[in-house]
């Protein structure tokens, strides 16, 4: 998927594999956190030796006291854990928010071999895979394996041992603005989710209330779908009751490799629309099963806020759930077509 502005750990990344052609890496993970903390665990930070960095472990003092202590030579070791706040690496350092951080801190030289590790976080976090990085300290990372996309970001810390769960962070793919869009985009930014909207009609957009942090495109949901894709980690919804721009984004929507596919519609409309994509797009069954129409949970929902919940409720339990076999396959062949498209920056 195209990033009108990259995540910040694709841009913690992206620097480190700059940096990392020239010279060596730190590359620092928040593990735990206790208390009060700005960031949370899998927050990134990267750094070099003559002072650059990028990313974020705290409200600021945490970052300063560790590019204090790389510049003065610490930190070689191929893996290790600091602690700060409470009795931390410098005990005499106490967090604003007063909280405490196991951060992560991993040394990569130079070349090649970096180069390639970086990359391969890269592929997670942009959404062509899901990964699982294992590490035993001191030493460096000892496996990199691709996971189901279905498993949660997770870090489990039984030092020495480290497994952190790496994937895209989850996105909703709103295809048009409606009041019902409008709830289901505000619950899902309050859930983490990256929300995108494509709304082609302007005298739409002029009216329409939506989040800061909502990313509009003005251009044809299944156009842009078509030339953009998505990663395994979106939920593709249709809400605006439209049939052309609601059936055409479902035509491309089964071609991605995306986990959740639902369209707004009474029992009777489904059924209607049902009828017009096996016409049209000749879908089988194994399309259709795709397609969560009607859309949600069926817990009596009447106003738009109401449907929205039973949307986004949909969503979070699929995508909290173990992937079938069906599911699998379809995200490998969406997921390695959108590699394609989109390789890694």
């Amino acid at each position: 998927m195209a990033f009108s502005a990259q995540s910040l750990d694709i841009q913690v990344l992206s620097s480190a594999k700059q940096w990392a052609e020239f010279q060596p890496v730190w590359l620092c993970t928040v593990l735990k956190t206790w208390g009060s903390s700005p960031r949370s665990p899998g927050a990134l930070l990267a750094a070099t030796q003559d002072g650059n960095y990028c990313g974020s472990l705290s409200g600021g003092c945490v970052e300063e006291s560790f590019l204090r202590q790389i510049t003065q030579g610490m930190w070689l070791a191929p893996s290790q854990v600091v602690r700060y706040g409470d009795g931390g690496f410098e005990p005499d350092m106490r967090l604003p928010c007063g909280g405490v951080l196991d951060i992560l801190v991993e040394y990569l030289p130079a070349g090649r071999a970096t180069l390639d590790y970086l990359n391969t976080l890269l592929d997670g976090f942009i959404g062509h895979r899901a990964l699982l990085k294992e590490i035993t300290l001191p030493g460096a990372c000892r496996a990199l394996s691709t996971i189901p996309f279905f498993s949660l970001n997770q870090i489990d810390c039984r030092y020495p041992d480290i497994a952190i769960k790496i994937a895209a962070s989850p996105c909703l793919f709103v295809a048009g603005y409606s009041p019902v869009a409008q709830y289901c985009m505000q619950f899902a930014s309050a859930m983490g989710f990256e929300v995108i909207l494509c709304e082609p009609r302007e005298e739409v957009r002029r009216q329409m209330v939506v989040a800061e942090n909502v990313r509009v495109i003005p251009a044809f949901p299944a156009d842009y779908l078509e030339k953009e894709g998505c990663h395994n980690r979106t939920a593709i919804v249709a809400l605006t009751h439209d049939a052309r721009m609601d059936d055409l984004t479902l035509m491309e929507a089964v071609h991605t490799p995306a986990f959740y596919i639902g369209a707004m519609g009474s029992e009777s409309n489904s059924a209607r629309r049902r009828e017009r994509l096996v016409r049209i797009a000749e879908f089988g069954e194994e399309e259709l099963t795709r397609i969560h129409a009607p859309i949600g949970l069926d817990i009596g929902s009447k106003t738009p806020a109401e449907i929205a919940l039973s949307v986004m409720a949909d969503i979070i339990k699929h995508k909290n759930r173990p992937a079938t076999h069906a599911e699998m396959r379809w995200s490998a062949i969406g997921g390695d077509r959108y590699a394609m498209q989109h390789p890694a920056a």
